[in-house]
Parts: structure tokens; sequence; C-alpha cells
């Protein structure tokens, strides 16, 4: 089971790079959002099988319970990521305000400014 988690981690770490280093926005934001999916699930694979809660008074031996820091990691790591996913979702959202597409263009002057950079050296 854990190796099938391995490789969907690594296929959802890929695909998410992969559209990361697009031009369209809507490809980016996707892209961000597939390895925050793949963090979780490598997470919540490293926490290992479900145990009892984690309550001092409930449990008969500290080996049968279950392990709350990769649940905490996480819930963290799901915050982080809808943060984030929101913040690009509203860049975009100004991108195709401004200029009625989504696709990401070349700064002229920062091609102008790395030719003239490139002349003097």
């Amino acid at each position: 089971m854990s190796g099938v988690l391995i490789l969907v981690v690594g296929a959802l770490t890929a695909i998410g790079t992969y559209l990361v280093t697009s031009r369209a926005l809507s490809r980016i934001v996707l892209g961000f959002a597939l390895p925050g999916h793949a963090a979780v699930l490598a997470l919540v694979t490293a926490g290992g099988r479900a145990g009892e809660p984690p309550l001092a008074d409930r449990l008969d031996t500290p080996a049968d319970s279950a392990d709350p820091l990769p649940q905490a990691l996480s819930l963290t790591a799901i915050v982080i990521s809808f943060g984030l996913t929101l913040f690009l979702l509203a860049l975009a959202g100004r991108q195709r305000q401004l200029s009625g597409d989504d696709l990401v263009e070349d700064d002229l002057e920062d091609r102008r400014i790395a030719s003239d950079e490139e002349i003097e050296q």
C-alpha cells in the first residue's frame, strides 16, 4: 500500500512541477495545488496506521496510540496550500482583469535590461 502512495506522491509532484512551468496562470495555480496535496498525502502516509486517540487516561500502552504530529503537520500543510491557492487565484483574476487573458507574457523591459547587462560584460 505504501508503495502505491509513494508513486502517487511522486506523480502529483511531477505533474505539479510540469504545470508550474506553463505560461497559463490557471495551470500555474493547479501546479501549486498539486504538490500541496502531495505533501498532505506524504504526511498522512508517514503517520502510519490508524491507532487509538492519543489521550493519556484512555490508553493501556503508548504504542497503541496514533501519532498526532503528522496529523498536525498535514493540517498546517492544508492551510498553507489553501492560502497560496487563494493568493494565486487573486493574482490570476487581476491579470485577467487587466489584460483579458491568463497567459503570462514576456516582460519587454526585463529583456532589454538583460540584453544591456550582457553587452556591458
